[in-house]
């Protein structure tokens, strides 16, 4: 559901809990926007201001929060987050030639995500799979050995798939 077609009842009865699972504690500011974020994919600003307004946590103070730790988003996320690694074996092997392919294929650059909702395309420092370099994730899936045509293809290939609500 998208926050900015929610009613006001419907964000209430979905902060409601969040808010009485954390009123009186000490030290919530975190778990409360991981909360938040589960229930709508990123951060809200209208459900960050009530949270806070719910429970007496000044709005600034939880948006300084989500934007100090990388952990959490303020823009809804494609279905599918495409994680492309950057690290030095992937670089060599031609990751930043797979990622202008990619920003191209999409049409989104860096941090972006499709006017369709289907893919946000992140650069990371590593994903750890650096016998199968270059790779990227998409979503939990490892996919390796990647040329910039066969990253393409891959992501063709979840589009392919998708099913719709």
């Amino acid at each position: 559901m998208a926050v900015a077609t929610a009613t006001r009842e419907e964000l209430v009865r979905r902060l409601d809990p969040i808010v009485e699972r954390h009123r009186g504690k000490k030290g919530i500011t975190i778990p409360l926007l991981s909360d938040v974020q589960k229930v709508f994919g990123y951060l809200p600003e209208d459900a960050v201001e009530y949270v806070g307004k719910a429970l007496d946590i000044p709005a600034a103070e939880l948006f300084g929060v989500a934007t100090f730790y990388a952990m959490f988003r303020l823009e809804p996320q494609g279905k599918y987050v495409v994680r492309l690694c950057r690290g030095t074996a992937c670089h060599v092997q031609g990751s930043g030639r797979i990622g202008e392919q990619l920003q191209r294929a999409l049409e989104i650059q860096e941090g972006g995500t499709t006017a369709d909702g289907m893919f946000t395309l992140q650069y990371v420092a590593c994903l750890g799979c650096c016998s199968l370099a270059p790779v990227m994730m998409v979503g939990e899936e490892v996919h390796g050995r990647l040329t910039p045509e066969k990253a393409v293809e891959v992501l063709e290939g979840y589009r392919a798939r998708r099913v719709e609500p």
